[in-house]
């Protein structure tokens, strides 16, 4: 099998990339979907938040894995 593994420098470039750009997109992307529809109940529309909230790290697991550690 083949291992590809990204060093800690670009794990930590693309997790910036991802927080500065992609987050903020994400954000504005949702709150855009959710308010052309029909506004829910104010519980149901925090739960999908908290939902959407958890969902949008998963993909990016894998990079952010170890970027606090030291450079040794």
């Amino acid at each position: 099998m083949l291992k590809t593994s990204l060093s800690i420098k670009l794990k930590k470039r693309l997790s910036l990339l991802i927080l500065l750009v992609g987050l903020p997109v994400y954000i504005i992307l949702s709150i855009t979907v959710l308010n052309l529809l029909d506004r829910p109940p104010i519980i149901v529309e925090l739960g999908i938040y908290l939902i959407l909230g958890i969902l949008w790290a998963l993909p990016f697991k894998y990079i952010f894995r170890g970027v606090g550690k030291d450079q040794e």
